[in-house]
């Protein structure tokens, strides 16, 4: 279900932020933001489609001088500089849970249970994405971003997915089929 501007009082936790083709903003061209926190405060994220070049393995060793050997690339959760943080499914290394069965860490001691795991999946961010109060509903109604809920597995996508197109036409054909009161929009409208 798509959701109108934000009304203040409705927070998008756990939704996702799809840059329109309007922002111009080169830190959030073409990508898709999880809401990890949305008040009348602020809110902030973490952009899930910008992969770094540095592994967990080589940032971990950098940041405690300790050894993971855990090959996935590090994601650049944002702009805005903070703490390594991970989104995962290990419940017991949880300071938030985000979606059903999606949580949020960042203390040290709950990221080394993550990260020397190996059956769990997990995505690791440097930096995030922020805005201070009433920041993000501007950005909303200017029409900067599309919304839409989240699901779990755009943050643990597999890397040949344009995660950005994907979400992106999900969220227009929920608009189109809601609009339009269409039950089914084929994947080639040409086919009709």
């Amino acid at each position: 279900m798509l959701l109108p501007a934000v009304d203040t009082m409705n927070s998008l936790k756990g939704h996702v932020l799809v840059a329109s083709p309007y922002l111009l903003d080169p830190n959030f061209v073409r990508t898709v933001v999880l809401l990890l926190h949305h008040s009348d405060e602020g809110a902030f994220g973490v952009v899930l489609n910008r992969p770094a070049e540095d592994t967990i393995k080589d940032l971990w060793q950098k940041v405690t001088n300790g050894t993971c050997d855990n090959e996935q690339l590090v994601h650049v959760g944002g702009p805005v500089s903070g703490p390594l943080m991970a989104l995962h499914t290990v419940k017991a290394a949880a300071e938030m849970e985000v979606l059903p069965g999606l949580y949020f860490a960042a203390q040290r001691e709950n990221l080394e249970k993550i990260l020397r795991q190996k059956k769990h999946p997990v995505r690791v961010f440097v930096g995030h994405a922020g805005w201070g109060g009433g920041q993000l509903e501007k950005e909303l109604k200017e029409g900067a971003w599309l919304t839409g809920p989240a699901e779990s597995d755009y943050v643990f996508y597999d890397w040949d997915i344009d995660l950005w197109k994907r979400v992106s036409k999900q969220i227009g054909n929920a608009l189109l089929t809601g609009m339009l009161r269409i039950k089914h929009i084929p994947d080639d409208p040409s086919c009709n």
